[in-house]
C-alpha cells in the first residue's frame, strides 16, 4: 500500500513567516510517499484570517485540477496589515488517494509606510556631552491595564539595532535591520511580544549602534548614509476584549548611552563593563539622569516589510589550540576560518582590558598576520567590571577570523573559556556533495564555509578587510552554486531588490550593491553589471520563481538598453570602465586585470545577457521582446566575430578566457567553433594543464570543457594539487576559498598585502561543476525549479565514487555512482510530483539492471532511448537503483 501526504507547507520561501508584506503571497509544499511515480492531481487551499479552525474564511480555491505544487498565489479577500492568517492545504494523487490537511500560517507586518504613526527618536550625543562613537540606548515605560491577547512590536532603525522588553533581550536576529539601499528601501521587523507584556508597568529598550548606516562602509568616512542613528518603533497590544492600545517612539522617550563605547563593522566593539545600566529595559529603572530624545524629520516613505531571512549565530565552535607565537602572542587557533565573534568568560579586577585581535592566518613565523585588513581593526575589547564571573559576547561587530590573539586575560587562555559565534543570513543548507578524493570533499567544505562566511544580508566579496560589499561580479559567478548549497531564493529576492533601486537612470549598475560608490565613473562593468540579469534568469531556473523574473525584467532590459547605447558603437561594447578577468594569472605586471582584452570580455558578456533577456521575455510571453532581442542578440554576435575572429578562424585573444567564453557563450559556431575548441585544448596543454583564468573565466572553464566533449581535462584541473589549482590552497590548509590562486606561497609568504582575503567564494564557482558534471545534477530549463530533473553523472579519472543531494522545492534530489571492480552502479532519487530524465554513462542497454530487473521490467521507467554511448532513461519519481559493467 503506497503512503502519501503532505509536509514541509511554506509561504514565500518560509515557514510561518511573521510580518511579512506580500500583498499576494504564494504557496507552496512537498508531497510524501512510498513507491514511484507520486503525482499529484488537485489541491484545495483555505484561508482564514485569525481563525486557526477555519469557520470563517478569505479563501478557499476550491478543488484545482493541476500538478503544480509550488508558487500558488494567494486569491482571497485583500490582506490587512499586521494581520495573522491561517491556511492549509489537502491534495489527491493522481491515484485518488486524498491527504490530510496540513496547516501553517502567516502574519502580515506594516505593509504600507502611511500606516506609521510613531516618530524618528534620535539624541545628539557629542551636544549633550556623550561620545558620539557610543552605541546609544532608548528607554520607554508604559501599562498595560491587563496581559494582551495580542502585542507586536513593529521596529526598525538608522543604524542596526536591538530591542528589549521588561528585561529580556529580543534579538534572536543580529544586525537589525539589514544593509538595504536605505535612502529608498528601510526594512522593518515584526516581532510577537506577546507573552512578556504583562499587566502593570511596563518597559521597551532600544540600542542602536552605527552598523552600515552611519559607520564607515566602502572606503568612504563615518556618516555614508546619515550622521544621526535614529529608532522607529510601534507596539501593538489588543486585548480579549477588543480594545487596543499603541505605544509609539515620540518625545516622552528617554535615552543614553552606556557600555558599548564603540562598535564599527570594521574595527570591532569596545565594551566598558563599568557602565553598565542594570535593568535599564524595566520599568522599575530609574531614568532622571538619562536624556530627553529629539524628533528627527526623516520620512517613512522607504519602509518595507522585511524580505529577507535575518542574520543569526548558525554555529558555535571551540578553539582546537591555543598557540604561542615567537612574538610571545598568545593566540587561539579555532580550526576553520569564520565570520562572526569570540565570547568569553573571565575573573578579574576592575578596569582590566582584555582585547582579541582577530585575523585569518599566521604568518610565515607563526605570529598572526594582520597586513591583509589593510584599515580594519578587527578587534574586540574588554573593560572588566570587576565583580565575579563576568561573560563577554559582542553585538554590533562581526570579525572574519581563524586566529584570535588575546592580550591582557588574567588567566591561563583556556579551550573550554573561549567559544567562537558563527553568524550568517538563517538560510536553509540545501546541498551536499562528496566524493572518494579527501581534498575535494575539504574543498567542497571550504566553499560552503565561504558562502556562510559572506552571506551576511547581502552577498559579500570578504568578511574582513575594510570592504565586505556586495559586488555583483563575485555574486553573479557564484549564484549557480550558491543555490546548490543554500536556499536563497529569499537572499537574492532583497538583493535584486536593492540593485534594481540602485540601478541609475540611463541603466547602468553599480560595482556594489547596496551602492557604495555614488557619483563615481567606476560602475557598470562587465561581468558585474551583468548581475542584473543573470542573478533573476538563475533563481528561475533554481526555483521556478516566475514572479521575480517579472518583477525583475525592466532592470534586465535596461542593462541591456545601457550597454546598447554606450559609446559609438551599438553592437560592440568597447567603452566605460570594466575590471576585466579579475585576478587572472596571465595578467600584466603591476595590474589585477588578465591578459583577454576588456572590450572582448565586455561584448561577450553584451552577447550573454541579451541571450538571457530573450529566454527571460519567452518565459513572460513578451514576443515583441523575444523579437527584437534576438535580432540585437544575432546582429552582437556578427559584429563579435568581425572584431574578435580571424579570417582564420583564430580569436584575436590567446588567453584561456576569451576562449572559455567565446565557448560557453555560444559565441562561435560551426568551423570557427571547432577551431576555438582545439585551441583551448592546446592552450591548456601548453600550460601543462594549468589554469590561468580570473574571476570571469574560471566559473566557465570545466563545464565549458564538458560541454566539448573533454570532461576529463576538466578533471585533470579540478583534481591538480599543483600551482594554480583549485586544491593547491586545500594542500596549504585552506578552510575557506581564497581570493588568489596564489594568495599564500608554499615557503610561507604572501601574494600581496593589499588585496588578498582568504575568504573569497568567487572561485569557488567550481562547485556548480560537482554537482551539475561530477554527481550530474540539473534543472531542465523547460520546466524550472527542478520540476523535471536532468541527471547525468559523468565520472572521470581520479574519482571512483561520488554524491550528490539537493533538497529542492519538490524534495530530495539524490545521485550516487560507485565504480568498484568494473561495475558501475547508480543510485537516483527523484522527489514525488517530478519526473526525470537520466543518462547513463558509457552503458549497454543489453547489460543495465534496475533493483535487479531489466529495464523493460523496471516500474516508473517510462522511456528507455539508447544513445552513442549513452542511455537516455525518462522516469517517473522514486529511487532507482542501476547496475553494469564500467568500460571507458
Amino acid at each position: 500500500m503506497q503512503l502519501f501526504g503532505l509536509t514541509d507547507l511554506r509561504c514565500e520561501y518560509r515557514v510561518n513567516p511573521v510580518g511579512i508584506g506580500n500583498r499576494v503571497p504564494r504557496f507552496s509544499w512537498k508531497l510524501t510517499g512510498t513507491g514511484r511515480g507520486i503525482k499529484q492531481a488537485s489541491y484545495r487551499i483555505q484561508a482564514s484570517e485569525g481563525d486557526p479552525l477555519f469557520q470563517t474564511l478569505t479563501w478557499d480555491s476550491g478543488q484545482v485540477r493541476t500538478d503544480q505544487s509550488v508558487h500558488i498565489p494567494y486569491e482571497g479577500s485583500p490582506l490587512k496589515s499586521r494581520t495573522i492568517y491561517h491556511y492549509r492545504v489537502r491534495v489527491r494523487d493522481s491515484r485518488g488517494a486524498e491527504s490530510d490537511w496540513l496547516s501553517a500560517f502567516w502574519e502580515t507586518g506594516m505593509m504600507d509606510f502611511a500606516e506609521w504613526t510613531a516618530h524618528w527618536i534620535t539624541c545628539d550625543l557629542e551636544l549633550n556631552n556623550r561620545s558620539p562613537e557610543a552605541s546609544q540606548m532608548f528607554r520607554k515605560t508604559f501599562e498595560a491595564g491587563e496581559s494582551p491577547v495580542s502585542a507586536r512590536i513593529y521596529a526598525t532603525a538608522l543604524g542596526i539595532y536591538e530591542l528589549e522588553l521588561n528585561g529580556k533581550r529580543l534579538n534572536e536576529n543580529k544586525f537589525l535591520p539589514g544593509w538595504t539601499s536605505y535612502h529608498k528601501r528601510l526594512q522593518t521587523q515584526t516581532f510577537d511580544v506577546t507573552d512578556l507584556v504583562r499587566r502593570g508597568d511596563n518597559a521597551i529598550g532600544i540600542t542602536v549602534a552605527d552598523g552600515w548606516y552611519k559607520g564607515r562602509i566602502g572606503g568612504h568616512p563615518n556618516n555614508f548614509y546619515g550622521d544621526q542613528r535614529a529608532a522607529l518603533l510601534e507596539l501593538h497590544l489588543k486585548y480579549e476584549d477588543g480594545r487596543q492600545e499603541i505605544v509609539i517612539t515620540d518625545g516622552s522617550w528617554r535615552v543614553d548611552t552606556g557600555p558599548i563605547v564603540m562598535a564599527s563593522i570594521y574595527d570591532g566593539e569596545t565594551y566598558d563593563a563599568r557602565l553598565e545600566k542594570e535593568g535599564w529595559s524595566t520599568s522599575s529603572y530609574e531614568d532622571d539622569d538619562w536624556l530627553p530624545v529629539s524628533i528627527l524629520d526623516h520620512g517613512k516613505q522607504m519602509l518595507v516589510p522585511e524580505e529577507n531571512l535575518p542574520t543569526r549565530v548558525m554555529r558555535e565552535l571551540k578553539p582546537i589550540a591555543v598557540l604561542r607565537s615567537p612574538a610571545g602572542e598568545k593566540i587561539l587557533d579555532f580550526g576553520q576560518n569564520m565570520v562572526g565573534w569570540v565570547s568569553y568568560s573571565v575573573m578579574a579586577p576592575t578596569g582590566t582590558i582584555i582585547e582579541l585581535a582577530h585575523a585569518e592566518v599566521l604568518d610565515r613565523d607563526g605570529n598572526l598576520y594582520t597586513d591583509n585588513l589593510r584599515s580594519a581593526k578587527q578587534t574586540t575589547r574588554y573593560v572588566c567590571r570587576g565583580s565575579g564571573s563576568e561573560v563577554y559576547e559582542p553585538r554590533f561587530s562581526f570579525q572574519g577570523f581563524r586566529y584570535v590573539k588575546v592580550t591582557g586575560y588574567p588567566d591561563d587562555v583556556s579551550l573550554e573559556s573561549f567559544t567562537a559565534h558563527v553568524i550568517y543570513s538563517a538560510l536553509d543548507e540545501t546541498g551536499t556533495f562528496e566524493c572518494s578524493d579527501e581534498s575535494i570533499n575539504q574543498l567542497q567544505s571550504n566553499i560552503v564555509w565561504g558562502q556562510r562566511g559572506n552571506f551576511l544580508d547581502v552577498p559579500t566579496d570578504c568578511p574582513q578587510r575594510d570592504e565586505r560589499l556586495g559586488y555583483t561580479g563575485d555574486a553573479q559567478v557564484f549564484i549557480r552554486t550558491a543555490a546548490f548549497n543554500m536556499d536563497v531564493a529569499s537572499f537574492f529576492t532583497k538583493w535584486l531588490r536593492d540593485l534594481k533601486a540602485d540601478q541609475l537612470p540611463s541603466g547602468g549598475v553599480s560595482n556594489t550593491v547596496p551602492d557604495t560608490l555614488p557619483g563615481w565613473d567606476l560602475h557598470s562593468a562587465a561581468g558585474w553589471g551583468d548581475a542584473a540579469v543573470i542573478c533573476p534568469w538563475t533563481l528561475y531556473l533554481c526555483y521556478g520563481d516566475k514572479r521575480l523574473l517579472e518583477e525583475q525584467y525592466d532592470s534586465m532590459k535596461l542593462w541591456v538598453e545601457f550597454i546598447r547605447n554606450l559609446g559609438e558603437e551599438e553592437f560592440l561594447w568597447n567603452s566605460g570602465f570594466q575590471f576585466g578577468d579579475w585576478l587572472a594569472l596571465d595578467a600584466p605586471a603591476g595590474s589585477y586585470a588578465g591578459a583577454t582584452p576588456k572590450d572582448f570580455i565586455a561584448t561577450a558578456f553584451y552577447a550573454h545577457s541579451t541571450d538571457l533577456l530573450v529566454k527571460a521575455a519567452r518565459v513572460l510571453g513578451k514576443e515583441k521582446d523575444v523579437a527584437e532581442y534576438e535580432e540585437l542578440h544575432k546582429r552582437v554576435l556578427e559584429h563579435f566575430n568581425l572584431e574578435f575572429v580571424s579570417k582564420n578562424g583564430r580569436l584575436v585573444s590567446p588567453t584561456q578566457t576569451a576562449h572559455v567564453l567565446a565557448l560557453g557563450f555560444g559565441l562561435v559556431e560551426g568551423t570557427v567553433r571547432t577551431r576555438v575548441e582545439q585551441d583551448l585544448i592546446e592552450l591548456l596543454e601548453q600550460s601543462n594543464h594549468k589554469l590561468t583564468t580570473g574571476f570571469l573565466g574560471t566559473p566557465y572553464l570545466c563545464s565549458t570543457l564538458t560541454d566539448i566533449g573533454r570532461t576529463d581535462l576538466a578533471y585533470k584541473l579540478a583534481l591538480s594539487r599543483d600551482f594554480p589549482s583549485w586544491l593547491y590552497s586545500v594542500e596549504q590548509g585552506a578552510t575557506t576559498i581564497w581570493e588568489h590562486w596564489d594568495g599564500r606561497n608554499a615557503d610561507g609568504s604572501f601574494w600581496s598585502a593589499d588585496m588578498n582575503s582568504f575568504n573569497h567564494y568567487a572561485f569557488g564557482a567550481i562547485g556548480d561543476w560537482f554537482y551539475r558534471v561530477v554527481s550530474g545534477i540539473d534543472t531542465d530549463s523547460e520546466q524550472s525549479g527542478y520540476k523535471h530533473t536532468r541527471i547525468h553523472p559523468r565520472p572521470g579519472e581520479g574519482l571512483t565514487y561520488a554524491r550528490a543531494s539537493y533538497q529542492s522545492m519538490y524534495g530530495e534530489i539524490l545521485s550516487l555512482w560507485t565504480i568498484e571492480d568494473g561495475i558501475m552502479i547508480i543510485q537516483i532519487t527523484l522527489p514525488p510530483n517530478t519526473t526525470g530524465t537520466v543518462i547513463l554513462p558509457n552503458a549497454r542497454q543489453e547489460e543495465v539492471t534496475e533493483g535487479g530487473m531489466r529495464l523493460s521490467e523496471s516500474y516508473g521507467i517510462r522511456h528507455v532511448v539508447p544513445q552513442e554511448k549513452d542511455i537516455r532513461l525518462e522516469l517517473e519519481s522514486g529511487s532507482y537503483r542501476f547496475q553494469y559493467a564500467w568500460r571507458l
